[in-house]
């Protein structure tokens, strides 16, 4: 188990690192058609991670009855949805296109706010790996650990545009080939690192398994909303997104049923 958990915490980053490693094939910049596939892509795989991944099992683990099962999910979801407005609004950062800083004023350089924005961004998909995998390794009966390894590779899939889009900028704004695959690669270190700490405070909180998927799926659907979609939906182009997230939904659903 202790091995399986390993490569699962691992293989989101090596998601990111196979996106990253695109500006060493491609020019300076990331057509804009592609970009806006890419990111309803990744945008339709986290949404469909968080309904079956996270939020049915947080349900279906629930000890109430009727209108009480739900309570946990609710409340687990919104505190999510809350936990990532909050950093959102404290951390200062820059998303790739945007010339406007966003949280708190800082000196920070422009190439250590774009990690900040970026590592906001991979967090709760280290803590949603984390919490399912802590969930199977406690032997709940509604998270396997072929659905945990499913929501693995869903994350991995949809890592592999994110890190392209966080590459290839730093490539354009002048950076080395070599920098921005690294830059691009580092940004998916936060993932595997809050999905270990999860794991191992999981032990610690576990009658709240409920409200840790469902917190989980929050922080993940707070950062499509915030920022997945507006970017992808902004301009000309709009309808590849689309395109790109019924194609990303579509396959995380799959892959959960079938591996779950």
């Amino acid at each position: 188990m202790t091995t399986a958990i390993l490569i699962g915490l691992l293989i989101p980053l090596l998601g990111t690192m196979l996106g990253a490693s695109f500006v060493f094939f491609m020019k300076r910049e990331m057509p804009d058609r592609l970009q806006k596939a890419l990111l309803g892509f990744a945008s339709g795989v986290m949404v469909a991670a968080s309904v079956w991944s996270l939020l049915i099992p947080a349900i279906d683990m629930s000890h109430g009855e009727g209108a009480m099962q739900v309570v946990p999910a609710a409340v687990g979801f919104l505190l999510g949805i809350g936990f990532l407005l909050l950093i959102d609004e404290l951390t200062p950062h820059l998303h790739v296109g945007s010339n406007k800083p966003e949280g708190l004023r800082s000196r920070l350089s422009r190439t250590a706010m774009l990690a900040l924005a970026v590592t906001i961004h991979n967090l709760p998909e280290g803590m949603a790996v984390g919490v399912v995998f802590a969930g199977a390794n406690e032997g709940h009966a509604d998270i396997s650990l072929m659905g945990a390894l499913a929501m693995s590779i869903g994350i991995a899939i949809q890592n592999i545009p994110e890190g392209a889009i966080i590459s290839m900028p730093m490539r354009a704004a002048g950076n080395s080939r070599r920098k921005a695959f690294l830059i691009g690669s580092l940004s998916g270190v936060v993932e595997p690192v809050g999905g270990l700490l999860i794991i191992l405070l999981a032990s610690l909180f576990l009658p709240t398994m409920p409200y840790l998927l469902a917190f989980a799926a929050g922080a993940m659907l707070y950062v499509v909303v915030e920022e997945l979609i507006p970017e992808a939906s902004s301009g000309t182009h709009s309808n590849l997104s689309t395109i790109g997230f019924a194609i990303g939904f579509v396959l995380m659903m799959a892959l959960d049923v079938v591996m779950g």
